[in-house]
């Protein structure tokens, strides 16, 4: 029986039409760890690999962790985005700035 951690993940990763080889190769882990996670009772995932696979599916990790079977809102999808954001290269985050002041203006 799956854990609500495996159904989350299995759910966004269809919604992403993302393979299982897909997601393994985007969170550099194995396909079969996935599948177990996916589809085993609740496995003990490091916070290295929920983090790999929240940032891959454009979730919090906090989203993934949660009791409560629920789709992601613009909440959590804006989290994952800033989380992103934060972690970029001074020069790209200046170009996103721009590209943002932009549709200011409109």
């Amino acid at each position: 029986m799956a854990s609500i951690l495996g159904e989350k993940i299995r759910r966004l990763r269809t919604e992403k039409a993302y393979s299982l080889d897909k997601l393994a190769e985007l969170t550099e882990t194995s396909k079969s760890y996935l599948w177990d996670l996916e589809n085993r009772e609740p496995q003990r995932p490091s916070a290295d690999k929920i983090n790999r696979i929240a940032a891959a599916l454009k979730v919090t990790p906090e989203y993934l962790l949660e009791e409560r079977d629920v789709a992601p809102d613009e909440k959590v999808t804006d989290d994952a985005f800033f989380r992103k954001f934060r972690q970029l290269d001074p020069d790209t985050k200046k170009k996103l700035r721009k590209i943002m002041d932009a549709f200011d203006d409109e």
